[in-house]
C-alpha cells in the first residue's frame, strides 16, 4: 500500500510520498518575517483539521515564526482547502481585525480566497498573502503580484515516485517507509519556469 500526500493514522502503508512540508512552511515563515521586517499580525487560512498537510504546515510555520517574536498569529480558523471559503473567512477575520497585515492560506486556494477579500477589504494598508501547493492558479497569482509567494510542490515527481515504488515493492525491494520531497519557495523571481513545466 502506498500512500500520497496524506498518512493514515498509525502509518499502516509500506511507504509514504509527499513533500516535506514541515521544511517547506518553516521557509515560508522566514519569508515572511523577512518581507515584514519581523513585525506584524498573522491570520490563518487552516485546511482540513488533523490531515497530514494542516498538521505538518501548521508545525513548520510555528517553528519559522520562533526568530521573529513581533510576528504574531493574532486568528487562525478552518477554510477547508476552498477558495470561496478562504474568501469567507477571510472577509470575516478582517472585519473582526482590520489590522491583520498577512495571511497564510495553507493551500493556495484559500490564500487565493484571502486575497480577493483584501482586494476589496479598503484596507489602508499592504497586506502579504502567501499560500502553498505551487498549483497552476497559485503560480499565476504569484506572477501577478496578486500572491507574495507559495511553495512549489513536485506533484508530478510525487507520483511517478509512487509507480516507481510500486513497481518495487512488488518485486520484492525495500521501499524507504517515508519518502519526503523538497518544496520550492516560489516568488516573483523564480515563478516563470514553475509554469512552463511543473515539477
Amino acid at each position: 500500500m502506498i500512500a500520497v500526500d496524506r498518512n493514515a493514522p498509525d502509518a499502516p502503508g509500506d511507504t509514504f510520498i509527499a513533500s516535506d512540508s514541515v521544511a517547506g512552511a518553516k521557509t515560508l515563515a522566514e519569508y515572511v518575517g523577512k518581507i515584514t521586517d519581523g513585525k506584524g499580525r498573522i491570520a490563518i487560512l487552516q485546511g482540513q483539521i488533523g490531515t497530514t498537510p494542516e498538521n505538518d504546515r501548521a508545525k513548520g510555520f510555528e517553528e519559522g515564526l520562533k526568530a521573529f517574536p513581533d510576528l504574531k498569529v493574532v486568528a487562525q480558523q478552518p477554510a477547508e482547502w476552498a477558495q470561496d471559503k478562504g474568501f469567507a473567512v477571510a472577509q470575516d477575520l478582517l472585519q473582526r481585525d482590520p489590522n491583520i497585515t498577512v495571511f497564510f492560506g495553507r493551500a493556495d486556494a484559500m490564500a487565493l480566497g484571502a486575497a480577493q477579500a483584501v482586494k476589496i477589504g479598503n484596507l489602508d494598508h499592504k497586506v502579504v498573502v502567501v499560500g502553498f501547493d505551487g498549483d497552476v492558479a497559485g503560480l499565476k497569482a504569484v506572477q501577478s503580484g496578486v500572491l507574495n509567494a507559495t511553495m512549489t510542490q513536485q506533484t508530478q515527481k510525487m507520483g511517478r515516485l509512487a509507480v516507481a515504488s510500486a513497481i518495487d515493492l512488488k518485486a520484492g525491494k525495500d521501499v524507504p517507509k517515508e519518502q519526503l520531497l523538497p518544496t520550492v519557495l516560489t516568488t516573483k523571481d523564480n515563478v516563470a519556469p514553475f509554469l512552463q513545466q511543473h515539477p
